[in-house]
């Protein structure tokens, strides 16, 4: 789910996406060129569904004059896995949702973006010290994230299991029944919170404790659970769903909860409400179901996009 912004980490990301797909469940020495399985079938990675949008003065009276004077928007962005964000077969281009509504929105607000691509657990730190104005990488909205991270929404997604298609075994609807077993999951992120604040669970009924194991690149997640080195895999839900899609070893099991996404802001951040309104001038003027539709994520459309709203139990 989430990539360090290294060439080899790129390069390493795509070849584990394309064994996965053509070999299964079997992990094998590459022999010759992979096919390109950045995209699932009917997606264009590289539609354009941003260059028409215009500026709007409205949004743009809100931008802080630090950012304004600048006239860009500094991101730092975490490029993982489809479809919020990954690369071509060239491994330099980055594409997404995330990118594209990264672009949309500094469109609205008459900004250029200024995107500097960083590890998933980096960004928020960052953001505190100045580095950045914004961060993308589809960061959940959490009370714990809150306390010192502010948020502008614009799309909802989740956490969610993901399994060896044929494993035997149900929906996963409660941590309690990944008891005994290894999960897999992405560093830094709510799904790694999630799992260690709950393992005392499975204690509290007399199973043995699932295992954890963190990786900070989906290319060696995906491999894990495909050479069988863990049992399951818990992710975004726009994610594993992608997954499932494009690997017919990966099946996703259940809809675990769902989360609030959206741009990660240093704490009382004067640049929320500007990109709060951006966003909702996107969802009136339709480029944001346009957009939303390429990635094939209409579902996780919002109506609104709010500021730091309260996270969902």
């Amino acid at each position: 789910m989430r990539s360090s912004s290294s060439p080899g980490s790129k390069q390493n990301w795509r070849a584990a996406t394309a064994f996965a797909l053509v070999l299964g469940t079997t992990l094998l020495a590459a022999c010759g060129p992979v096919p390109d399985t950045s995209v699932a079938p009917g997606l264009d990675a590289r539609a354009d569904v941003v260059s028409g949008i215009q500026r709007s003065d409205a949004a743009a009276t809100l931008l802080p004059a630090s950012v304004r004077d600048v006239g860009a928007l500094r991101v730092g962005r975490s490029i993982g896995s489809p479809p919020a964000g990954f690369y071509l077969e060239d491994n330099r281009t980055a594409v997404g949702l995330d990118v594209d509504i990264t672009e949309a929105v500094a469109r609205k607000l008459g900004l250029r973006v200024e995107a500097e691509e960083a590890a998933f657990e980096t960004i928020l730190p960052a953001l505190g010290s100045g580095k950045y104005d914004a961060g993308t990488g589809n960061f959940g909205v959490t009370e714990e994230r809150k306390k010192t991270i502010d948020f502008a929404t614009y799309i909802q997604d989740g956490q969610g299991f993901a399994v060896r298609k044929g494993d035997a075994g149900g929906p996963i609807t409660d941590v309690t029944q990944l008891c005994g077993r290894t999960v897999g999951t992405s560093k830094g992120t709510t799904f790694e919170a999630t799992l260690n604040a709950q393992v005392h669970r499975c204690a509290e009924i007399g199973e043995p404790a699932y295992q954890v194991q963190v990786f900070s690149e989906s290319s060696t997640l995906y491999s894990a659970l495909s050479q069988h080195k863990i049992d399951a895999i818990m992710s975004t839900i726009n994610g594993l769903r992608y997954a499932s899609t494009q690997q017919p070893a990966v099946e996703l099991r259940n809809e675990f909860r769902r989360l609030d996404v959206g741009f990660a802001l240093a704490k009382g951040s004067p640049l929320a409400p500007a990109l709060q309104a951006a966003v909702n001038e996107l969802i009136r003027d339709g480029d944001y179901e346009r957009i939303l539709n390429k990635w094939g994520v209409a579902a996780s459309a919002i109506p609104e996009s709010q500021v730091s709203p309260a996270e969902i139990h």
